[in-house]
C-alpha cells in the first residue's frame, strides 16, 4: 500500500511540474508575441506612413496632370452621356448662369423648364 500511495504522490507531482511548465513556456511564448506584436505595430506605422506619402504624391501628380477640355474631347463626353444626364447638366449650368447673373430671372425659369421637361422626357 506504501508503494501505491508513493505512486499517487509521484503523479500529483508529475501534473504539478507539467502544470508549472506549461505556465512557464506560456509566459515566455506570450512575451515572445507581445515583442512580435510591437515589431508589427512599428512596421504598420512606417507603412501607413509610405502610404500617406504615395497618395499624396499621386494626387499631386493626377491634379498637375489635369487639363481643360477641348471642344472635342467635349463633344466625345456629351456624346457618351445620356439624355436625362444631359438634362441634369443642363439644369446645373442654368442655375450656375442664374447665380452669375448671366440670365435674368425669366429667361432662367423657361430654361429650367425647358431643361426638366427634357429630362423627364428621358426617363
Amino acid at each position: 500500500m506504501e508503494k501505491f500511495s508513493d505512486n499517487i504522490k509521484k503523479v500529483i507531482l508529475a501534473g504539478i511540474g507539467a502544470v508549472a511548465v506549461t505556465a512557464e513556456k506560456s509566459k515566455d511564448l506570450l512575451e515572445e508575441m507581445v515583442e512580435k506584436g510591437e515589431l508589427t505595430v512599428e512596421q504598420g506605422k512606417v507603412l501607413n506612413e509610405e502610404l500617406k506619402h504615395n497618395i499624396k504624391k499621386t494626387v499631386k501628380e493626377k491634379v498637375n496632370a489635369a487639363k481643360p477640355l477641348s471642344e472635342e474631347d467635349l463633344s466625345e463626353l456629351l456624346d457618351k452621356m445620356t439624355p436625362e444626364q444631359i438634362a441634369v447638366l443642363k439644369e446645373q449650368i442654368l442655375k450656375k448662369e442664374a447665380a452669375s447673373g448671366k440670365h435674368t430671372a425669366d429667361d432662367a425659369d423657361t430654361d429650367r423648364e425647358q431643361a426638366q421637361s427634357d429630362r423627364q422626357e428621358a426617363v
